[in-house]
């Protein structure tokens, strides 16, 4: 049993510092707009689209990537994954055309991430613990990733005014880099195939005629919408409210601080209290929390608050909403249906990225597409709670 815990530890640890690593650098893209678009002298349009671009091309890649993963092992896809997202970053700061942009920050980050964040990662967490610790630990390793949003965002903004937006990119991506020898921690492999194993066909058509799959994904649609939203604009948005550029980056450093406690906590109560309930919970506060930011007005300290508050709501779904697809169709293939879940939160993000700078292209402010995300957070609210968390038949048997 202690070999056990020593093995699952290693895992832990491993896929938290990948994490760390992927989630900590895709975190700091909205620092690159301002100075992106000023040089060449885009619209905010340019730069929300191939943000926009990258989460959904992420988010179309990782059903794949978690497919891969589930039958060939994660190593392999990581690596890959890994490869990509440094050459993408490298490229993205040679960029100097939307469509250079679009390949790069796009397209080849977009792959790169597919192979590198929360649904492969994850289903390697998942297979390494017992049943009883995976809500748990999952939240560790989310957590992990929220660190890393925290302790890249500073470093970012710094190598941006230190060596200038292009040459930071070259040297984020030689630190992506090192996800590639990070792998080597995983120690992934995948289930042994026994002859009443599902197939991918038989695993898929369960999950698709199942409710509360669907429910699932529609809810996390609204997460991906909401958080690279405000990840991508908010900065942009407080500078128009006539404060420091400074000031959005504190705010989404303290976004990446909190969330380390709110996806912990998030996975520790997963454990104890029904998933989805909490992630009914979860999205009324964020409501709640928009909603008092928008009324009050707009200064440092409500902004600082609203980082605090947003970062304890951040990425908290994540453990919730893959652990509750563990619950209900097992962990043989946790990457693939994960990542069909999580195309519906990337489908989210491309559209709160895009739709964000063209409404404020065109409008001249963001106040639209904030009473969208209210609205979208009660929706998902409600599609949240029907959510029955227990296990399918076919996995009640199998333990009858």
């Amino acid at each position: 049993m202690t070999s056990v815990w020593r093995t699952s530890g290693w895992v832990l640890m491993g896929a938290a510092l990948i994490l760390a690593l992927s989630l900590g650098v895709r975190h700091g893209f909205g620092l690159f707009l301002g100075p992106m678009s000023a040089d060449f002298g885009w619209g905010r349009g340019v730069f929300a689209f191939a943000i926009a671009l990258q989460n959904l091309v992420w988010g179309l890649a990782q059903p794949f990537a978690g497919a891969l993963a589930d039958r060939l092992g994660a190593a392999r896809v990581v690596i890959i994954g890994g490869i990509l997202y440094a050459v993408g970053l490298i490229l993205m700061g040679m960029a100097d055309s939307p469509w250079s942009l679009s390949l790069s920050a796009g397209l080849l980050i977009g792959i790169g991430l597919s192979g590198t964040s929360f649904s492969v990662i994850l289903g390697v967490v998942g297979r390494a613990v017992p049943a009883e610790k995976r809500s748990m630990a999952m939240g560790i390793a989310s957590a992990a990733g929220s660190f890393g949003q925290f302790a890249m965002l500073p470093g970012t903004l710094g190598l941006i005014e230190w060596l200038g937006w292009s040459t930071a990119l070259l040297v984020l991506g030689l630190l992506v880099a090192l996800i590639v020898p990070l792998v080597g921690m995983l120690r992934d492999r995948p289930l042994p195939s026994h002859g009443a194993e599902q197939t991918l066909g038989q695993a898929l058509r369960e999950a698709c005629s199942h409710s509360g799959f669907w429910l699932l994904a529609l809810g996390f649609f609204v997460c991906g919408f909401q958080v690279v939203f405000i990840g991508v604009h908010l900065p942009a948005y407080l500078v128009d409210q006539h404060l420091a550029a400074t000031t959005g980056t504190t705010v989404l450093a303290l976004v990446g601080l909190f969330n380390i406690v709110g996806t912990f906590t998030a996975g520790w109560l997963g454990g104890r209290m029904s998933k989805p309930r909490l992630l009914t919970g979860l999205y009324l506060l964020r409501a709640v929390v928009i909603v008092l930011f928008l009324w009050a007005p707009v200064t440092q300290v409500s902004a600082y608050l609203f980082g605090i508050a947003m970062g304890l709501l951040w990425l908290s779904t994540v453990p919730l909403t893959n652990g509750t697809v563990a619950t209900l169709f097992g962990v043989r293939n946790l990457s693939m249906l994960g990542g069909i879940v999580f195309l519906f939160h990337q489908l989210g993000a491309f559209l709160g990225g895009w739709l964000g700078g063209v409404v404020y292209d065109r409008t001249g402010n963001y106040d639209l597409v904030w009473q969208i995300s209210v609205l979208l957070s009660l929706l998902a609210a409600a599609l949240s709670w029907p959510v029955r968390e227990r296990p399918v038949a076919r996995l009640q048997a199998q333990a009858a």
